[in-house]
């Protein structure tokens, strides 16, 4: 077990096997040491989390739909790497879209669920750029979606 997924079962977290496209593309791009992540939606192992932030989903709500997708990015990362998560360097940026009324500002609140999990999970190695954005819709009604790009040696 590598030292990441010793950090993840520590923290509770088991990789899932990396989702399936939804639809015509590939779940993930490799250029030199780079790997970038198509968007992972929120979900976990009893479904889709939908809802609309500030109309039917709270902030905190939010944070937990938005930690599945960085989740999910992590196990992209790891089908990417062939099964070996410890060629995972560091994460580099993140772009994160939140299901939003119209009135909701909290966005960068709901995208420190992904966030503070990829800190508390690699250490310096998961800080990273990202950008928070509230959107009208999201596919399938989910709440969040993430892509990512993550170095790798």
């Amino acid at each position: 077990m590598s030292d990441i997924e010793t950090k993840l079962a520590e923290l509770g977290v088991t990789l899932p096997d990396a989702p399936a496209p939804a639809a015509n593309y590939v779940p993930f791009t490799i250029t030199g040491n780079l790997v970038h992540i198509s968007g992972q939606i929120s979900q976990n192992d009893d479904g889709l989390i939908l809802g609309r932030l500030g109309e039917n989903m709270s902030t905190e709500q939010g944070a937990i739909a938005a930690k599945q997708c960085a989740i999910s990015l992590l196990s992209q990362v790891k089908a990417a790497c062939g099964g070996d998560i410890s060629r995972l360097k560091r994460v580099i940026k993140l772009n994160a879209f939140v299901n939003s009324a119209p009135d909701f500002y909290e966005q960068p609140k709901v995208v420190n669920g992904a966030s503070d999990f990829l800190v508390e999970a690699l250490g310096d190695a998961g800080r990273h750029a990202r950008s928070a954005v509230g959107v009208a819709a999201l596919p399938l009604g989910v709440a969040v979606e993430i892509d990512g790009i993550f170095e790798i040696e």
